[in-house]
């Protein structure tokens, strides 16, 4: 019983690339790309945007400390750098 249900499984995993293929969804993936690919740069600006201005106290005002706001802004810079890195490489995989 358990040998025919893995077969039976294995099977269906191993026909669905083909029904995929038939049914023309490289199309729409391409489509999905290519308008994630536009819209990208244009989130990460506001999300650069943000990160500053939330990180903006630590330049100006009373409690201002420069060393901090810096590390701040550059941890941050870092994470968003290697977000669009694993972004770009996996856009590059999958079209």
């Amino acid at each position: 019983m358990k040998k025919s249900a893995f077969l039976t499984l294995g099977a269906l995993l191993f026909a669905a690339p083909a029904f995929a293929q038939i049914g023309g969804i490289e199309n729409s993936v391409d489509d999905i790309a290519s308008t994630i690919r536009s819209i990208f740069p244009i989130i990460l600006g506001v999300i650069f945007l943000v990160g500053f201005l939330f990180n903006a106290g630590h330049f100006f005002g009373e409690n201002s400390d420069l060393k901090k706001g810096i590390t701040r802004v550059l941890v941050f810079v870092l994470i968003a750098g290697a977000v669009v890195g694993i972004f770009t490489y996996l856009i590059g995989i999958v079209v």
